[in-house]
């Protein structure tokens, strides 16, 4: 659910802008920065904390 609504929250930025997301969800540690390496968007960064996934995602072209 995490990559559904990160793909989501993406079509509604303009390229440049910057999406953080938070996930609790384990295999989004694996499933979004997969996600991206097939995708016009740029990871950032990403850390966990707690249990929690934070990603910084740039909205590419």
């Amino acid at each position: 659910m995490p990559l559904l609504k990160t793909k989501m929250a993406l079509k509604n930025l303009n390229p440049g802008d910057i999406l953080k997301v938070m996930a609790k969800d384990a295999g989004s540690s694996r499933d979004i920065p997969r996600y991206l390496e097939m995708s016009p968007h740029e990871l950032l960064d990403t850390c966990e904390s707690e249990g929690v996934f934070y990603f910084w995602i740039v909205r590419g072209n």
